[in-house]
């Protein structure tokens, strides 16, 4: 059974990416405002969650909502599998992701990253690449959407701990907006680039907002950073049985 779920995932999912992507390709085509091709492409987030639950027996829960702000933010979430990038477009308002320019090249699910303005940055660029993160997340906030950022750079498995890179905190301090910190543990059940998934309920656990007037960013990556490595011990405290319960350290080089 778990095999015929993840196949008919498979299709679905194939389908209503290809579905949404084109939208968002005839919104650029036709001129289409940005915000409006958005709301277009976006579409395919609650249609996602209907199969993610329905085809492959995965629900969520969410902690802290109280915690979301009135206002923009910008977002540092534990990155565990594509479930997150879906996930969190249904939890929080208009958002989009700083993402590897590579990602834009993948046909359908590139372009529709694409259509809606997500932040593209080459991560070989160092510097640059920060430079480039502040410009473009400062016109997204502007625009009143939210940014999404994964700090550990990568999808890691449950359990691991990984360095948290410094882009999303410098951008919440130089946008003067606050940050928002996610810990959740989608891996347990969708693993990265895992054909199949295991159903079961994700839990998504939403942090105070942690404000950036006064605070360096080097601080308010760690704030963040202790946050989320906290909580993820004190919610799946199996999957840390065998680590030290210190979090890894920032780091202070690379942009997102």
């Amino acid at each position: 059974m778990i095999y015929l779920r993840a196949f008919a995932f498979l299709i679905v999912s194939s389908l209503l990416t290809i579905y949404f992507a084109t939208l968002g390709m005839i919104g650029v085509v036709i001129g289409a405002k940005p915000l409006t091709r958005h709301r277009w492409v976006v579409g395919w987030v609650p249609a996602m969650m209907w199969a993610i639950e329905h085809l492959l027996g995965i629900t969520y829960r969410v902690i802290g909502r109280e915690n979301i702000p009135a206002g923009p933010a910008v977002i540092l979430s534990k990155h565990q599998s594509a479930w997150d990038t879906i996930a969190l477009q249904a939890v929080f308002p208009p958002l989009c992701y700083i993402l590897k320019r590579e990602l834009l090249w993948i046909p359908f699910l590139g372009w529709g990253l694409a259509s809606i303005r997500s932040i593209a940055i080459d991560r070989k660029a160092g510097r640059d690449a920060l430079s480039q993160v502040v410009e473009q997340g400062r016109e997204r906030l502007k625009e009143g959407l939210w940014i999404a950022v994964f700090p550990e750079g990568t999808r890691t498995a449950p359990g691991v701990r990984a360095r948290y890179k410094p882009g999303g905190a410098v951008l919440a301090k130089r946008a003067g907006v606050p940050v928002v910190p996610v810990a959740h543990n989608a891996g347990e059940f969708w693993r990265r680039n895992a054909f199949l998934k295991r159903p079961g309920e994700i839990t998504v656990s939403i942090g105070p907002v942690i404000e950036v007037k006064g605070v360096k960013a080097e601080e308010i990556n760690r704030l963040a950073r202790d946050w989320i490595e906290n909580e993820m011990t004190r919610l799946f405290p199996y999957l840390y049985k065998d680590e030290a319960a210190t979090p890894p350290a920032t780091d202070g080089d690379a942009p997102a």
